[in-house]
């Protein structure tokens, strides 16, 4: 029977009686607007019409869109500045600094650790097995009465596979904190997003981006999805104005070509496929591993020297030879036919 847990309970208690700052915007955004001190001469070119305005705190449009191709409500979304910001914000929403911890799962992305190391907040390592997936029974065992989220990316990176569902059903039945799912490569897989776990789930929260199977990562824009309690606080701790107008126009422009994106997402699957094939023609590759995401982890016999190698002749992968489990490891994201073919034509004339 899954324990009855309190988000309320779960936040810092400076937070629960945080009163937010209270923007210009959140009372008026149209008419007359002579209250946050903008210049009411204008941007300096005209290419930047309306920028001399303060964008919407709530930027209900575009948490509409984002809503709408989840299944969920628009009181279920945040917004902010890549999912570097929502991990930002739930360690200052649910971590006090010097005291809690968190769990994560690595080999995993770097920037959980980090953030912890940021506020302050101790974190306990429960490595994958050795077929990337997580060790429930050790995770579990690894909380205390200070750990506060559990942190784990499906599909992974820098492993590139999704974790098994029942495993992570247990997982978030039996973690006594909040479970942090990241799913920033989630439309190159075949399996659904776990969005549709919240509703009987008040202790999830799902991160996505517009970086990855979007194609925006230029825009810079995170996405968390999870209970309306949660995305309360959200709403509560972040800037006034996180998302700027820029970045708000451009991502709702993009749920405009969803077609595109689809078909984008599709050619990159079917790429991925096409370079797993002619890397294993290779000399010196030693494994590929099976991959859900845009990109392959792939074993050399000296990674270290060939990412040099490739590096000295402009092609840039990733070395993870020093992550747990990838000894010897390059993280290879999927490129063009024409780039993965100047990539397999140089990796056989450097090996």
């Amino acid at each position: 029977m899954k324990p009855e847990i309190s988000i309320e309970s779960l936040v810092r208690p400076n937070i629960r009686k945080l009163k937010p700052y209270r923007s210009a915007r959140d009372d008026y955004d149209s008419g007359l607007l002579l209250d946050a001190n903008e210049n009411s001469m204008g941007a300096p070119y005209q290419k930047a019409e309306g920028l001399h305005r303060y964008p919407s705190p709530y930027q209900l449009e575009l948490r509409k869109r984002i809503a709408n191709l989840r299944n969920l409500s628009p009181e279920n979304v945040f917004v902010g500045v890549g999912s570097d910001e929502a991990i930002d914000l739930l360690y200052r929403i649910f971590c006090e600094p010097r005291t809690d911890n968190v769990i994560i799962t690595p080999p995993t992305y770097g920037m959980y650790k980090v953030s912890a190391g940021i506020h302050d907040v101790s974190v306990k390592k429960v490595n994958l097995d050795s077929s990337f997936q997580p060790k429930v029974d050790e995770i579990l065992e690894a909380v205390d009465e200070q750990t506060k989220m559990l942190f784990l990316c499906s599909p992974n990176n820098p492993t590139g596979n999704e974790f098994e569902q029942e495993r992570i059903e247990v997982l978030i039945d039996r973690f006594p904190g909040i479970v942090v799912i990241d799913e920033a490569y989630i439309d190159f897989s075949e399996r659904e997003s776990r969005a549709n776990l919240i509703e009987n789930n008040p202790n999830l929260v799902v991160l996505q981006t517009l970086s990855k199977s979007f194609g925006m990562a230029g825009v810079r824009m995170g996405i968390a999805l999870s209970s309306e309690e949660i995305n309360r606080f959200m709403m509560k701790v972040k800037a006034p104005y996180n998302v700027n107008a820029l970045t708000s126009k451009y991502a709702l422009e993009a749920f405009d070509h969803r077609d595109t994106i689809s078909f984008h997402i599709e050619k990159l699957v079917e790429e991925r496929e096409k370079l797993r094939r002619k890397l294993q023609d290779v000399p010196g590759v030693r494994k590929i591993y099976p991959s859900d995401a845009n990109f392959l982890l792939v074993k050399f016999d000296n990674a270290i020297k060939l990412y040099k190698e490739l590096a000295d002749k402009e092609i840039i992968v990733r070395y993870r030879g020093d992550e747990p489990l990838c000894e010897n490891c390059l993280r290879i994201t999927v490129g063009t036919p024409d780039e993965n073919e100047q990539l397999i034509n140089t990796l056989k004339e450097l090996v």
